[in-house]
């Protein structure tokens, strides 16, 4: 059932995004390094490292490596912290923060485990390049006062705008949740579709597949 103004109701607006990639002239050549800029880089570069893979391939079906897991594995030869690496959880943390702890706590723990692992250096041209996303956000012609609307909306707009909603506001902007959830239950007062949605994966789908997901959420009868 759908909430009037003077319950709190807002109607969704559908935003998109463009992100352009920025040097921040930082760059490790050992885990001693790595993890001295990683404590001090902004939240956007530690965001770019863990889903550029999910930006610049939409159509593909994760599991996404992360660059931090890969330059450990592919350069310094550090294949087992390359595997806890992208094995840590994304879908769990709700905030940069929380997942920058979590990456440096692991880096932290097996370099206690193995010491000489600081004694491995990256090759000349091979040093890790910590990168920040520039984000450029913008709203679109789709609005949503109701379910059907909605749903009608998510039909059309870009994967660039459900990327936006799904996983930038959840992490990124630190909202807790995903906005589609957060509309449903807070303007709608749907909590058992905003639940629905909030259940979901989002880094086990592609995007059209997570598309056809809450698609299929918003149009049951309940």
């Amino acid at each position: 059932m759908m909430t009037n103004k003077s319950q709190g109701f807002e109607p969704f607006t559908f935003f998109t995004k463009m992100h352009l990639p920025e040097l921040t002239g930082l760059h490790a050549a050992n885990l001693e390094q790595f993890l001295v800029f990683l404590k001090q880089v902004p939240g956007s570069c530690v965001y770019h490292h863990t889903h550029r893979f999910l930006q610049q391939h939409l159509f593909l079906n994760p599991e996404p490596p992360n660059d931090f897991s890969y330059w450990m594995s592919e350069v310094l030869g550090e294949d087992e912290l390359g595997e806890q690496l992208a094995s840590i959880d994304i879908v769990r943390f709700s905030s940069i923060r929380a997942l920058r702890e979590a990456v440096i706590k692991t880096i932290e723990d097996y370099v206690a485990a193995h010491p000489r692992s600081l004694d491995r250096f990256a090759g000349d041209g091979e040093e890790f390049n910590f990168i920040k996303a520039v984000s450029f956000v913008f709203p679109t012609a789709f609005i949503a006062h109701n379910r059907e609307e909605f749903a009608a909306a998510l039909e059309k707009v870009s994967m660039a705008s459900i990327y936006f909603h799904m996983f930038e506001a959840r992490l990124r902007l630190e909202k807790g949740t995903n906005d589609f959830s957060a509309w449903f239950e807070g303007s709608l007062g749907d909590a058992v579709r905003a639940a629905k949605i909030a259940r979901i994966d989002p880094y086990t789908h592609t995007l059209e597949d997570l598309r056809s997901v809450i698609l299929k959420i918003v149009k049951q009868k309940r």
